[in-house]
């Protein structure tokens, strides 16, 4: 089941890319992630409400709440270098290469979490950036 969810996240990442370069159109892009943020902060918050998630906020540790809170920070400073990148470059360029965080995600969940690199995987991750090179280049 959670290969449905990756590739609808994959689907919604995509028109994000498109949207964005539209919305962003004469806009700075700082101001953009911004508007941003507020719409994704009042529709994850709502979410939350409306499951019933509330009830949980006491449940978070201290190391919940520190690696959340730099999930957040790195989220934020993603975005905000993406939607630069969109302003200066091409979706069908920038997109690509923001997806390289893929091959990045495996190396760091190897070197950070101990997670085992199959062949498959390892083999993926070099696809990735071969073919990210291939759109740099």
């Amino acid at each position: 089941m959670w290969w449905i969810y990756a590739l609808l996240s994959a689907f919604f990442a995509a028109l994000t890319a498109i949207l964005a370069k539209i919305g962003i159109k004469g806009v700075d892009s700082n101001l953009a992630t911004a508007i941003r943020t507020v719409v994704i902060l009042v529709l994850a918050w709502g979410i939350v409400y409306f499951r019933g998630g509330l009830d949980q906020i006491g449940l978070l540790t201290r190391t919940n709440l520190v690696f959340l809170g730099l999930s957040g920070v790195a989220t934020g400073l993603s975005w905000i270098f993406y939607f630069r990148a969109l302003q200066l470059g091409q979706v069908s360029q920038v997109a690509p290469v923001d997806k390289l965080s893929v091959a990045l995600a495996i190396l760091l969940s190897v070197v950070f979490l101990g997670e085992k690199l199959t062949w498959h995987t390892g083999l993926g991750a070099a696809l990735i950036i071969s073919g990210t090179l291939v759109l740099i280049f």
